[in-house]
């Protein structure tokens, strides 16, 4: 009996050390959770569309050259200020042997053309003079002289042409290349020595140098299709430059393009704006720039920390949780307006003083309550 006992103790007292040991462990593993909380304020909520792109001069122009041949000098480097007609660069033609030839041929025969015009013009002068021919006759044979004398200066004009490129005396010759436009020069993509191509309906020729007016800049950029339709024509926006100390610079939208291009499997569209550089700046070709531009603005609105806000897994409806008197959370439906990301403007559902949980992560209990829902 004694020994029936005992072991009826033991075993009650193990049992109550497993119990206790099982109460003080669900008791240590469960966690607290502490909740702050927030209170609704009036603030404005700004809504902006960016587009990434750069910042390019407005007047861009390539200098090419009209005749064939090989770079003799390049009198500008890139960076230096030019005016129209300043000379960039001097041409030496390389004629090309065939044709130099075929234009000497031109010539001998012209000349030898103009000598026998000249014998039968002075012969005929001097019957004409005698009586002999009549007045028509000599007519003739004095305009077939002035012919003759006028395609042997027009061989011999081609030949200069094709051996140096311009007749001596032009005040423009085709062997100097020429500013455009007055403005910075951007590239000189070319070194002397270099062989280059004339320009003509079949080839774009060789660029010689890149000469823009830095003056007036634009920004190129590409906006996404859920963005686009919320820009006008005409409206002021800004322009920010991340190489100088993300400088902000006033502009003005001046076109959208009417057709977007798919790009990564989403559809941009082309946004171009003149902006207002200051001269102070110094401002380079080809920077990478956002434009930001304004949507929508509301003043004094009651806004919330978008982290505030929780969505139902079901639903999707927007809500948030509301200390009450008893000092529990109590959930609330809230309909939402305007939202920069970061703060939301709150149409519906909660008022000035409200206090709001900051909440981290639901609970058990948070999602089977929500499951009842």
């Amino acid at each position: 009996m004694n020994k029936t006992v005992k072991i009826g103790l033991t075993i009650i007292a193990i049992l109550a050390l497993a119990f206790v040991l099982k109460y003080f462990k669900e008791a240590n593993g469960q966690s607290i959770d502490e909740f702050t909380t927030e209170e609704p304020y009036y603030d404005t909520v700004k809504t902006k569309v960016v587009a990434t792109g750069k910042l390019n001069p407005e007047e861009e122009i390539e200098l090419k050259p009209q005749v064939s041949g090989i770079i003799d000098r390049i009198l500008v480097e890139e960076g230096d200020i030019v005016r129209k007609g300043d000379l960039i660069a001097k041409i030496r033609v390389v004629p090309n042997e065939q044709n130099l030839a075929s234009a000497s041929s031109r010539i001998k025969t012209a000349a030898l053309a103009a000598n026998n015009a000249e014998v039968l013009y002075k012969r005929n002068t001097a019957l004409f003079e005698k009586g002999v021919i009549s007045q028509q006759d000599f007519e003739n044979s004095e305009l077939s002289y002035n012919q003759a004398k006028e395609n042997l200066k027009q061989a011999q004009n081609d030949y200069q042409i094709i051996e140096q490129g311009s007749l001596s005396g032009g005040s423009s010759a085709n062997t100097n290349i020429v500013a455009q436009i007055s403005g910075t020069v951007l590239e000189i993509p070319v070194r002397e020595g270099d062989q280059v191509i004339q320009s003509n309906n079949f080839n774009a020729g060789t660029t010689i140098a890149t000469v823009a007016d830095m003056s007036i800049m634009i920004f190129e950029g590409k906006v996404d299709e859920a963005e686009v339709g919320k820009l006008k024509e005409g409206e002021d926006i800004s322009v920010v430059l991340g190489a100088i100390n993300e400088k902000a610079f006033p502009a003005r939208l001046t076109f959208i393009a009417p057709k977007g291009v798919e790009e990564n499997g989403a559809v941009q569209f082309t946004i171009k704006a003149d902006v207002d550089v200051e001269s102070s700046k110094n401002i380079r070709a080809g920077y990478s720039a956002n434009a930001e531009i304004e949507v929508e603005n509301k003043d004094s609105v009651l806004v919330i920390k978008e982290a505030l806000v929780q969505f139902n897994r079901f639903t999707d409806a927007p809500f948030v949780e509301i200390l009450d008197e008893n000092g529990k959370f109590k959930k609330k439906e809230v309909r939402l307006g305007t939202s920069d990301g970061i703060i939301v403007e709150i149409v519906d559902g909660v008022e000035e003083g409200d206090k709001i949980k900051v909440w981290n992560k639901a609970s058990k209990e948070d999602e089977e309550e929500e499951d009842i829902d």
